[in-house]
């Protein structure tokens, strides 16, 4: 089932971190090419006047203990990116249900979407119901944090528990001074997207300026889409992504999430949404993620914090055994129903 494991670990091996961009593989706009690391299977809907599909992979443990846990991705990642999780909640008796959201990965990138976390929670709702799952642990992480609060909103009753992880628009970017940009800029700047951009922002940003081998098939994953055939709707479904993930933060409205909230944040992140195009000022007030945990941890009625301050962006990534200790812990600390 965990193949690619071994796919992973013998391109962290020889690939060097100073990799061109030009050295990657070029891959579909649906990911085609790239293996994930478990069955892939679709979930097939119509929304917006078109007809759609979003990719899942959905792991049944060996020993269940009758919880899902749902894991929702970010904005450079996948589901695939997952993997270590996917594999440490299995085993420990979790379902598993990974989705790539409508605009990622190998779920469909349409020519027009009016994009919104709404629009992203119903769409996994509806997913989840055509597998037969109910209540369910949101795992979010990063823009899958804000997906995983808005899902939590719209239902709570569906919700067991909520797990966020360095989750993103716990602060409002554009009040804050950043300037807004365009569709059509966003679009310009995504078609510039290589494997060099994505590592050097993922380096300076998500890892406090650490590197390592075993990041880079992630990088080249995401590269390959930008150097394929598809390059062009890729650009235009992240530039719509981004807008979306600009305007609507989710800071305004974590004090009505009820669920029990265990917040697992890497402290080094240093993510803030459009700061390069702000001025020194305005970069320099956001995107303390130490502060933006403790903040957040006060204004959700029924939150545990757990930090990690040497971590970054993706703490699951950077360091998994402490990442999922802590998880476990704080999955097993739910109340029994």
């Amino acid at each position: 089932m965990f193949r690619h494991a071994l796919l992973l670990l013998i391109l962290a091996v020889v690939l060097p971190a100073s990799a061109s961009a030009a050295d990657g593989p070029a891959y579909g706009a649906e990911l085609e090419g790239f293996s994930y690391p478990a069955p892939v299977n679709q979930f097939k809907f119509a929304s917006q006047g078109a007809g759609l599909h979003m990719a899942f992979m959905d792991i049944q443990p060996a020993r269940p203990n009758g919880r899902t846990v749902v894991l929702l991705h970010g904005k450079n990642f996948c589901g695939a990116t997952w993997e270590a999780s996917m594999i440490a909640l299995s085993q420990a008796g979790y379902r598993v249900v990974v989705p790539d959201q409508i605009g990622f990965c190998k779920s469909s990138k349409p020519a027009h979407y009016q994009y919104s976390f709404q629009q992203l929670a119903a769409n996994t709702r509806a997913l989840l119901d055509s597998i037969g799952v109910g209540r369910v642990t949101l795992v979010g992480h990063s823009t899958g944090g804000m997906l995983a609060v808005r899902y939590a909103l719209a239902y709570p009753e569906q919700v067991e528990q909520l797990v966020l992880t360095n989750p993103i628009g716990l602060e409002d970017w554009k009040a804050e001074g950043v300037p807004w940009q365009s569709v059509d800029q966003w679009f310009e700047r995504e078609l510039k997207t290589s494997a060099d951009t994505i590592r050097s922002y993922e380096q300076s940003t998500y890892y406090a300026g650490q590197w390592r081998p075993d990041f880079e098939p992630w990088v080249r994953m995401l590269a390959g889409m930008y150097r394929g055939p598809g390059r062009r709707i890729v650009a235009w479904n992240s530039a719509l992504l981004y807008d979306m993930i600009f305007t609507q933060p989710v800071v305004y409205e974590l004090g009505r999430l009820s669920m029990p909230t265990l917040l697992l944040i890497g402290d080094k992140d240093t993510t803030a949404i459009g700061k390069q195009f702000a001025s020194p000022e305005v970069r320099a007030r956001i995107g303390h993620y130490p502060d933006l945990a403790k903040r957040t941890a006060a204004a959700i009625p029924h939150a545990t914090l757990v930090e990690f301050p040497d971590l970054g962006h993706a703490p699951q990534m950077q360091d998994p055994e402490a990442f999922h200790k802590a998880l476990l812990a704080g999955l097993a600390a739910l109340p029994a129903r």
